[in-house]
């Protein structure tokens, strides 16, 4: 004010209700001691807080009041919310994408996210034989509990036998330790890809493409069996009709049968 309107500090001080004495003072309070020994226990014990260091500096003998150490702390900046670090997965080691030469070396699984028009949200797992891209399963539903993926890989077992190989992404559902223990009792190898390299999964993201362009953007859903039966018939033709230009424009069906023959 004195510098903007050129008014003295009588008036500035008058105008906003503050006491001359107050302009003028000045603090002769030292918390240069306070300091140095706050910065010495964060330094030391960085997990802790002002309660501990107030703990231990009394301890020392130190007759300082807490709330001058609290003023202290926060001003030094010690307040701010610590970072939690979230739990890693080691990211594993890269496999080369190589297509099988038989059924039931490798089957892949990964999921994907649609929504009923109501705007319920909706997965689906899709699992697939990597050797002729043969739609094994696409689930619908709400929620996928570990659990239930090992339900699903169960049923596929009985109907077409146990796969020596099951790649998938870093997701919880495959990491839980439900997952794990299927594949230990059955001696099949989790075989993980690497965190955000999707294309190492490239036969399911291939085929979710397909799914998605064919079914999921083509139809609004108003429930979700309305959604499994529509995904059932594409996924039967899929399997008969389809013609895969990788298999030689045949379709899974059809590539699987001439092994037979």
């Amino acid at each position: 004010m004195k510098a903007d309107y050129a008014v003295s500090t009588a008036r500035a001080c008058k105008i906003i209700s503050l006491e001359r004495s107050g302009y003028y003072y000045i603090s002769k309070r030292d918390d240069k001691e306070v300091e140095e020994k706050l910065r010495w226990y964060a330094e030391h014990y960085p997990a802790r807080g002002c309660p501990f260091y107030t703990k231990r500096i009394r301890k020392e003998g130190y007759a300082w009041n807490k709330k001058r150490i609290r003023r202290v702390y926060i001003k030094l900046g010690m307040n701010k919310r610590k970072r939690k670090w979230k739990r890693r997965i080691p990211n594993p080691d890269k496999e080369v994408l190589l297509q099988p030469l038989a059924p039931n070396l490798c089957w892949s699984a990964d999921f994907m996210q649609d929504r009923l028009e109501n705007g319920v949200k909706m997965r689906v797992l899709n699992i697939i034989d990597d050797y002729n891209r043969e739609a094994l399963a696409c689930k619908v539903s709400s929620s996928f509990p570990s659990e239930h993926v090992v339900e699903q890989f169960e049923q596929l077992i009985e109907w077409h036998g146990k796969p020596f190989t099951i790649r998938t992404d870093n997701g919880t559902e495959f990491m839980a330790e439900a997952f794990q223990k299927f594949c230990k009792r059955h001696q099949i190898k989790h075989l993980r890809i690497q965190k955000g390299k999707p294309m190492q999964n490239g036969f399911c993201e291939r085929f979710n493409r397909t799914l998605r362009e064919d079914v999921l953007n083509a139809y609004l859903f108003e429930t979700k069996t309305q959604m499994q039966e529509l995904i059932n018939h594409w996924m039967e033709d899929y399997n008969q009709n389809h013609p895969h230009s990788s298999l030689g424009d045949m379709s899974p069906r059809e590539f699987k049968q001439r092994l037979i023959a």
